[in-house]
């Protein structure tokens, strides 16, 4: 790892330490996770399932549309890396998907396959004994992620989950699911929003979150507050 990712990986930290106050964006941090883990780490995309108030997976966000199809696909058959490291609290690494031999992850193997990915490694989200979700992590190289890489990378995952835990495990769990919940539901939502921006725009879908997200941040306002005005078109911009 050279210096300047090692600085990236600093700032990172910082950046993600600073979510940690009290209503701060859900949402916003765990795409900032899943961007440092793409801009810092050894990996071309990354994406993060989470655990609504019944303890189903659903993704929440990612950095690309492949990713997020990968992933839905993986949720849709209930099986795959990704899926074990939740039920397991343990990280699970695929360094070679085409020599996946494990006749249940096929689905998951050939859509990765198929979106250009040869590795994923999955990460859990946890604290002591809880495991609230899962940090996912695809290459485009066989063996595409050195150790230090999947040490940073929990590392991060810890923080964030630090972060949706703080000061609710010992007094609010209603409150956590709550949140938690609201983060799922935002989802939908902001998909929706990245709709009708992708439309107006005439850009990608990815390049329409940055702009929902950029306008969120410059109006120091939620992201699900600003997709629900740009679904409902009392907002344009």
């Amino acid at each position: 790892m050279t210096a300047a990712r090692d600085e990236a990986l600093f700032d990172a930290f910082a950046s993600l330490a600073d979510t940690l106050v009290t209503g701060y964006d859900v949402v916003d941090l765990l795409q900032l996770l899943v961007e440092t883990c793409q801009r810092t780490l050894d990996v071309a995309e990354a994406g993060l399932l989470l655990a609504d108030t019944s303890g189903d997976l659903e993704l929440v966000t990612s950095t690309s549309e492949s990713t997020a199809l990968v992933e839905t696909i993986q949720l849709s058959a209930e099986s795959g890396p990704c899926i074990e490291s939740f039920q397991t609290g343990e990280p699970v690494a695929v360094p070679d998907l085409a020599g996946v031999g494990t006749e249940a992850w096929r689905g998951f193997r050939d859509a990765a396959l198929a979106q250009g990915f040869a590795s994923v490694y999955a990460i859990p989200l946890r604290l002591r004994t809880e495991v609230i979700g899962t940090l996912n992590l695809f290459g485009r190289r066989v063996d595409g992620l050195a150790a230090r890489d999947v040490r940073a990378a929990q590392a991060l995952a810890d923080v964030a989950t630090i972060g949706i835990l703080h000061e609710r495990s010992f007094r609010a769990s209603d409150l956590l699911r709550q949140q938690l919940q609201l983060a799922l539901n935002s989802r939908v939502v902001i998909e929706q929003a990245k709709g009708v921006l992708a439309h107006q725009h005439g850009v990608t879908p990815e390049l329409a979150f940055q702009l929902l997200r950029r306008y969120a941040r410059n109006n120091q306002l939620q992201l699900a507050d600003v997709a629900v005005r740009v679904v409902h078109r009392t907002l344009l911009f």
